[in-house]
């Protein structure tokens, strides 16, 4: 018991005390500030968006299929 206390006090520690990180690479970061009319920045944002959808696009099919394959036996 005293392990799960301490544990979650750790736990919460790490939580409280959270740095700011820069979380672009150079390069990237250069061509996007130096270009004006943004297009690079959408694009780059979009790509984001399409990575960041992808699993849980497949999460919620293979939940789907556990919800059928349940419901019918």
């Amino acid at each position: 018991m005293r392990t799960k206390k301490t544990l979650l006090l750790l736990i919460m520690a790490f939580l409280a005390f959270t740095i700011d990180v820069e979380a672009q690479c150079a390069m990237c970061r250069a061509v996007l500030e130096s270009e004006s009319t943004g297009k690079a920045a959408e694009g780059i944002n979009n790509g984001i968006v399409y990575l960041m959808a992808v699993p849980y696009v497949l999460v919620a099919g293979l939940f789907y299929f556990i919800y059928r394959k349940m419901r019918t036996t």
